[in-house]
């Protein structure tokens, strides 16, 4: 039996792909709800998944990310932006519809809600900005490991101008700024030079400290 383990083993970080072969709609969605139910700090889910197919804005995309040729060879192109600010419309929003899908009001979590709009308040925009981010790569960990299990490849990539990625897909206009971004699809059956080589992490014992 296939564990995840061995889902993880397999996965590494494709380098070129093959642009004939698509990753089909229902694992597509399997790995985009993955990354919806992902962990949030306080639930507020801040940021937002964009999935792209479309090739005229996957090539404006490549010439702004280092023209790395997985951006516009991949099947789809998420791509993760994060909120520019933790305003407090978007707590309230997220926390008013905690309260409608569970149908009550609970004294501890309305107290919640007010230390953490303290909070946001003391850390500012740029603060809020990177906290959001923070979350955006949970959600990026998240999809690898959807993905890994759907035995669709995939590449995190930081190597990309977010500011010129930003303008390309009209993020300013949704107050969202972009992270990072993740090829999804197959594996090319040549031209990867990284395909064959095994995969390199340190041993448990380098690794993880146990503290009994």
């Amino acid at each position: 039996m296939t564990t995840l383990n061995d889902k993880l083993a397999w996965r590494y970080a494709t380098k070129k792909y093959d642009p004939t072969k698509i990753v089909p709609d229902d694992k597509v969605e399997r790995i985009v709800e993955a990354v919806r139910l992902t962990a949030t700090s306080s639930g507020l889910q801040p940021f937002e998944l964009l999935v792209i197919t479309n090739a005229e804005l996957r090539a404006k995309i490549q010439t702004v990310a280092w023209n790395q040729a997985q951006v516009t060879e991949c099947s789809h192109l998420l791509v993760f932006a994060a909120w520019d600010d933790i305003t407090p419309e978007r707590v309230n929003m997220m926390f008013d519809l905690t309260n409608d899908v569970r149908g009550f009001t609970n004294e501890g979590w309305e107290n919640y809600r007010k230390m953490l709009l303290g909070i946001v308040a003391d850390r500012g925009t740029e603060g809020n900005f990177q906290a959001a981010a923070r979350q955006a790569y949970i959600a990026l960990g998240t999809a690898l490991v959807a993905a890994a299990f759907e035995e669709v490849d995939a590449t995190p990539m930081e190597g990309f101008d977010p500011a010129a990625v930003d303008e390309i897909l009209d993020l300013k206009s949704k107050h969202l700024r972009s992270v990072v971004i993740l090829p999804l699809g197959y594996r090319a059956d040549e031209g990867d030079w990284l395909v064959n080589l095994k995969k390199v992490r340190r041993s448990r014992e380098n690794f993880v400290t146990e503290i009994k």
